[in-house]
């Protein structure tokens, strides 16, 4: 089933295209938290976006370029300010489509099938973890936070992936030296604290101090 997020302010717009999509199909998710939408769309992990232009805190032109370092899903503007020079700053800033409200549900659900048809034929969209701001992809072995990003080595993204795979609870030294070497030959324990001190000195820099926790004698944890 195609997951639908919909960042749009206006209730009743999001319940009525909630309920829409729903008879089509789809599963769908309305913003609530529009200080936090970076983080909410890398949780829900949709195959489409809903995007309106004018929304509390960050327009949608500041959205659209922010999901754009991460992922190339597709994301359709819905706004009555539809303009020319909206629906070109749209288009530029990274947007698929344009929709003027008020619109025809049945014009959107076609335009929304045609964007789903010509993405997921042909791609698959990128893999993201999520963690308090900070976001790893999988496809790139990058890390971003902020406004920071961070290129990662081999090693550097398997702690982390291992890591953020299990976030609820500790991963034992000997969970993540088996992730990192994948070997039956002896690894020096303390090979793995050099690559996890190395790391810790790269998060600071981007501003995650303390970002992945020791416990003592058992292993590590993001906090």
């Amino acid at each position: 089933m195609y997951k639908i997020l919909i960042i749009e302010d206006d209730p009743l717009i999001g319940r009525t295209l909630t309920k829409h999509l729903e008879s089509w199909g789809y599963e769908s998710m309305c913003i609530v938290d529009f200080r936090n939408v970076l983080t909410e769309f890398v949780s829900y992990a949709p195959h489409l976006i809903l995007l309106d232009i004018s929304l509390p805190f960050y327009n949608g032109y500041h959205w659209c370029s922010e999901i754009r370092k991460l992922s190339e899903v597709p994301i359709l503007f819905l706004s009555s300010a539809s303009d020319n020079m909206n629906i070109v700053m749209a288009m530029n800033m990274g947007g698929d489509d344009f929709i003027a409200k008020p619109f025809d549900l049945n014009v959107l659900t076609a335009k929304i099938q045609a964007l789903l048809r010509r993405t997921y034929d042909f791609s698959e969209q990128t893999s993201l973890l999520e963690h308090k701001g900070a976001i790893l992809n999988i496809n790139d072995l990058t890390l971003t936070y902020k406004d920071a990003r961070l290129e990662l080595t081999k090693n550097d993204f398997k702690i982390l992936q291992v890591l953020f795979d299990n976030k609820s609870r500790v991963v034992s030294r000997d969970e993540i030296m088996a992730q990192l070497w994948e070997t039956d030959n002896y690894i020096d324990d303390n090979t793995l604290t050099v690559n996890v001190t190395r790391l810790r000195k790269k998060l600071d820099e981007i501003g995650l101090s303390r970002f992945i926790k020791t416990k003592k004698g058992i292993g590590y944890m993001v906090d």
